[in-house]
């Protein structure tokens, strides 16, 4: 099958990270702002676009207009001035959207620019090191690897706090392998819930009273001045053993960590902000993990029993360290908390590789993963193609929450595609149960046996966990990939969103025709997370609210309503 190539956006590194900030911007502003105010028209080859407060139009070339809105931008963006339009650089752009968005709240936000510019930073300096390196020989690792330049509907998705240079040695974008830091700890010491014993098999303490805690390189150097752990250590309560055992890869999550020979993944606390959070594990996230493992993983089994292929990679337990000193205990145990994650190797089946969702979906193929490369492996008709992928993706996901009240949020990050040589999809990993949820009409009792600061956090009324599920699974994750097939032929995209439907409406017919499923087959907005104004307001991940989203999904939606 002869496909068309999808270009990067260009060879050199800061006219790359130029481009994408500013359609990353544009895509924001867009799917959040302007298309609700009705602000958005096509004209010709371009979209224009209003900021109506600030009295400016702009314009961008369009490579590919998308059903749902999420078009595709020839650069750069322009803005008119009397009868001309004059090319605008990504931070006039920023800078544009931030006098918009002051006038529109009536606050302003002074991390705005700063963030925005972090991030255009970090894929520059990114896509710098990067070519000088030599790619992942693993196909899943340079996967997970690949992410140069990450979320298209966050406005600044590189964004990042600390030296750019500790980015470069820990960051999953510039192909990072490196040892983990090793305490050893007294016994009595050791926080821990569930399975954890995956940690004695990275590296032995060196007595028997002692247990192992590994912890991520640069948490540790954050974390060596806290006044509660230097005492422990010059007690000898706890030891320092330096670095050590097997190198572990970085992640697209950064935090979680890889290691290869004992198929193990471990989640760390990083006490920096990456995008919108702190990334640590705080004390009812790490109890949570094993509470919500032991209530899902049966679950899970069922599913997979249900629907051969799908699994869901389980987080059996979690180990910190405990100093019982004030809000300097409290500090050491979620600057520590390690949850392990079990590796892919046991749900695999022969022959199958797994490879990050994101990957699969990336506007631009930055590694083997990209759905153009898979297409062109197996030689199919990408419409078979899509089919057996939505077969793998769908039910399991919509099971999980008509039928046993989980919320998952299988994002295009949270899910590992698993793939035969001919790259033909075989299998779905869902993976990290940080946003998993619990319906508690579904989990009255498992949820009332369970403390009160980890009960609260690990449950969503129906309706706020269908909003998730559906943002997460339709939104970011099918929408995505389907982009990336109708990028390799555009007269594909009203059929590929055809087949979303089709199996949507044969498990709505097979669960008695739910309200919510035949509410989103008649073509109800989508729910899309607004991270734009998410940031602009401040606030942490858990605080998202949703825009409502043109759906191409009703039999008869016109073509035009998204634009």
């Amino acid at each position: 099958m002869n496909l068309p190539s999808v270009e990067a956006p260009s060879s050199a590194p800061a006219q790359a990270a130029d481009t994408v900030t500013a359609h990353t911007l544009l895509n924001c502003l867009i799917r959040e702002v302007s298309s609700p105010e009705r602000q958005v028209t096509i004209a010709g080859e371009h979209l224009l676009v209003r900021l109506p407060r600030c009295g400016v139009l702009l314009r961008v070339p369009l490579r590919r207009v998308s059903m749902i809105g999420a078009h595709r931008f020839g650069a750069p963006a322009e803005r008119q001035d009397g009868e001309v339009w004059v090319a605008l650089r990504w931070d006039e752009l920023a800078a544009l959207i931030r006098d918009e968005l002051a006038l529109r709240t009536g606050v302003d936000n002074d991390e705005f620019l700063d963030q925005v510019a972090a991030s255009h930073e970090t894929v520059r300096a990114v896509l710098e090191s990067r070519g000088n390196q030599e790619p992942p020989s693993c196909s899943y690792i340079a996967s997970e690897q690949s992410l140069v330049y990450g979320h298209r509907f966050h406005p600044a998705p590189k964004a990042r706090e600390g030296d750019t240079r500790d980015w470069l040695v820990y960051g999953p974008e510039t192909r990072s392998r490196f040892p983990l830091h090793y305490l050893a700890v007294r016994a009595d010491l050791l926080r821990a819930e569930g399975d954890h014993s995956a940690l004695d098999r990275l590296c032995s303490s060196a007595a028997p009273e002692f247990r192992v805690l590994p912890a991520h390189p640069w948490q540790y150097r954050m974390m060596s001045q806290n006044a509660a752990l230097r005492a422990a250590l010059a007690c000898g309560d706890v030891v320092d053993l330096g670095s050590g055992g097997p190198p572990v890869v970085s992640t697209s999550s950064v935090r979680t960590v890889y290691e290869p020979d004992t198929d193990v993944f471990l989640k760390f606390s990083l006490n920096v902000r990456i995008t919108n959070c702190v990334r640590k594990n705080a004390a009812y996230e790490l109890s949570g993990a094993v509470a919500l493992n032991r209530i899902v993983r049966p679950i899970f089994a069922r599913l997979a029993t249900r629907y051969p292929g799908c699994a869901l990679l389980a987080e059996p337990g979690y180990r910190s360290l405990g100093l019982g000193i004030g809000q300097d205990d409290r500090d050491v145990l979620e600057g520590f908390g390690v949850i392990v994650r079990e590796g892919v190797g046991t749900h695999l089946l022969p022959g199958v590789t797994p490879l990050l969702g994101a990957a699969v979906a990336d506007e631009y193929p930055t590694s083997p993963a990209h759905v153009s490369h898979l297409l062109a492996r197996t030689g199919a008709d990408p419409l078979a193609w899509w089919d057996a992928y939505l077969g793998l993706l769908l039910p399991p996901a919509l099971a999980a929450y008509f039928e046993h009240g989980v919320v998952l949020e299988p994002h295009l990050q949270n899910v590992l595609v698993g793939v035969r040589r001919d790259g033909w999809p075989a299998q779905v990993i869902f993976r990290d149960l940080e946003g998993t949820k619990l319906v508690p009409d579904h989990h009255r009792e498992a949820l009332a046996a369970l403390d009160e600061e980890v009960r609260g956090p690990l449950s969503y009324s129906a309706e706020r966990g269908w909003d998730r599920v559906i943002y997460c699974l339709l939104v970011n994750h099918v929408a995505e990939v389907l982009c990336a097939l109708a990028d390799l032929n555009p007269a594909l995209e009203p059929a590929l969103w055809g087949l979303v439907r089709d199996h949507l409406d044969r498990f709505a017919r097979a669960e008695g025709d739910p309200a919510r499923l035949r509410a989103l087959l008649s073509g109800v907005p989508l729910p899309a997370k607004a991270n734009l104004l998410l940031r602009w307001a401040r606030k942490a991940d858990r605080h998202a609210t949703y825009v409502p989203l043109p759906s191409p999904l009703a039999a008869d939606f016109p073509q035009e309503a998204a634009l």
